[in-house]
């Protein structure tokens, strides 16, 4: 399921990387891309969007 989430708090490459690792820390198989210019993370996953939110969230990155 690909997950398309509003980040408002993305700076930086460093910021991706947290996110980035949040989510594969729950789902190593997901796949995640993300747009510093457009506050935009795209999660191809197969865990619940409540679950990812949640790991992004706890990782200091809420989605909007």
């Amino acid at each position: 399921m690909a997950l398309q989430l509003k980040v408002p708090k993305i700076a930086c490459s460093a910021c991706v990387g947290i996110i980035i690792k949040a989510v594969t820390e729950i789902d190593p198989t997901a796949k995640v891309e993300a747009d510093t210019k457009t506050k935009m993370v795209t999660i191809e996953t197969q865990k619940p969007e409540t679950a990812i939110k949640q790991a992004i969230a706890t990782a200091g990155y809420p989605a909007a």
